[in-house]
């Protein structure tokens, strides 16, 4: 199926008042609002949403990271029919709640378009320098207490590489890989595709990491492999997530719907045991833009254009259980 493949590669308490913390007492806005956030970079801008609660001010603030591919801050992308707006929901179901979130374009992605450079310069660590970037402008504003990084599907690696960088509270995986982007690809490549071009996208995934241009690449492959794209691929090869979740040092949770046909709950144990103090949460049912949705490839994908599906209820119940009680580091 092709509609997969291209999101593949473009691939604490609600009020913090105690007398430990340094952070002014503001006046508390008398219902949810949403503002813009501008993130201002060399190459450009990138913008976003703040989701603010009608709450006393400050509360605890929840990065939120969207997947790969042209994915929008709302969880959207082009590259599919219709909307889901899962982190749309996402971030108002944290508001009712009484937490804010901050929810952005990646570069090159919708209102940042601006902010990319040639698709030949990209690399994978630009999105975690950003996400890092985001981190410090959310801990240097006097309205939040916390700052937690949920990252969903790719976004959940960026996350956590980005969690670690700019010394964030809390992390939250959404949907995210356990295994290595190469794995991956093959893995989805196998589903879709006859055994002798799995193969073949193997041998240029292998040559891709061993830093050799790639020239020749066969028509039924240019999306993913084209060789402007290669140079990304390559930044992003040299990341795995079972690895890189080890090296936190802050609260984790890892979150996995049972119904995903992009990751897996082997994914999500992986990130587990490379974690073992994160808790790990299985959501029954639960697809791969957080929406309820049977296993039946058809149905489940139905899943991702279809606005008017909420976000699983326990999975808002879960991160909001977890960011309130992310601690404030002294």
């Amino acid at each position: 199926m092709r509609t997969i493949l291209p999101a593949i590669l473009m691939m604490t308490v609600a009020c913090a008042q105690s007398s430990s913390s340094n952070k002014p007492n503001l006046p508390a806005p008398t219902m949810i609002v949403e503002d813009s956030a501008v993130l201002v970079t060399p190459t450009g801008r990138i913008e976003g949403t703040l989701e603010l609660p009608a709450h006393a001010f400050p509360v605890p603030v929840v990065l939120i990271i969207a997947g790969s591919g042209p994915t929008d801050r709302d969880g959207n992308s082009p590259a599919l029919p219709g909307k889901n707006n899962s982190l749309k929901l996402l971030a108002s179901g944290l508001a009712e709640r009484g937490i804010a979130s901050l929810r952005y374009d990646k570069r090159g992605i919708a209102a940042s378009r601006a902010a990319m450079t040639k698709e030949e310069d990209i690399r994978f660590d630009n999105f975690v320098n950003d996400a890092e970037a985001w981190i410090k402008q959310l801990r240097a504003d006097p309205r939040f207490s916390t700052v937690t990084v949920a990252g969903h599907s790719e976004g959940s690696l960026i996350g956590m590489i980005a969690a670690r960088e700019a010394n964030a509270d809390g992390y939250v995986s959404l949907e995210g890989a356990g295994r290595n982007a190469k794995d991956i690809i093959a893995a989805q490549l196998a589903a879709q595709l006859p055994p002798a071009i799995v193969e073949q996208s193997k041998q240029l995934m292998t040559k891709v990491e061993l830093g050799q241009k790639v020239d020749s690449v066969p028509p039924f492959l240019a999306a993913l492999f084209r060789p402007s794209v290669q140079p990304y691929l390559r930044s992003w090869f040299k990341y795995t997530p079972s690895a890189e979740i080890a090296k936190l040092m802050i609260p984790a949770l890892i979150v996995q719907g049972t119904t995903d046909i992009q990751t897996s709950e082997e994914d999500a144990k992986l990130l587990a045991a490379g974690l073992p103090s994160a808790k790990l949460v299985m959501v029954d049912g639960m697809n791969h833009v957080l929406k309820t949705a049977p296993a039946t490839r058809a149905e489940n994908v139905a899943a991702y254009s279809d606005p008017a599906l909420p976000v699983v209820p326990t999975l808002i119940d879960e991160v909001v259980q977890f960011v309130k009680g992310v601690k404030e580091k002294e």
